[in-house]
């Protein structure tokens, strides 16, 4: 078992239930093998602008910390959720 720690940007575009719900959704894939910790960090400006195809272009994003302990394989099972997943602009995983 490893620590983790995953910072992600949200689209600041959602409604704020979409948001928690994203953030329970990749809360609860890693609370079956270990304990997880969420900071939602809140609302904040862009260092610069993200233009995305279906939602156009970011000035400010929702900053969200997760830090976690689980299994190697779990970062790449949520890396792929997070890949498939429109709202979510940034994502950087971390093992502290």
């Amino acid at each position: 078992m490893n620590n983790y720690e995953i910072l992600y940007i949200l689209s600041d575009k959602q409604e704020p239930e979409a948001r928690t719900a994203l953030v329970e959704k990749f809360k609860t894939l890693v609370l079956p093998y270990g304990e997880a910790t969420v900071e939602e960090k809140g609302s904040k400006k862009l260092a610069y602008p993200i233009q995305t195809k279906i939602s156009g272009k970011h000035f400010t994003g929702y900053y969200v910390l997760m830090k976690f302990v689980a299994p190697p394989e779990i970062p790449a099972e949520i890396e792929r959720q997070m890949r498939i997943s429109d709202d979510i602009l940034r994502f950087m995983i971390e093992r502290v």
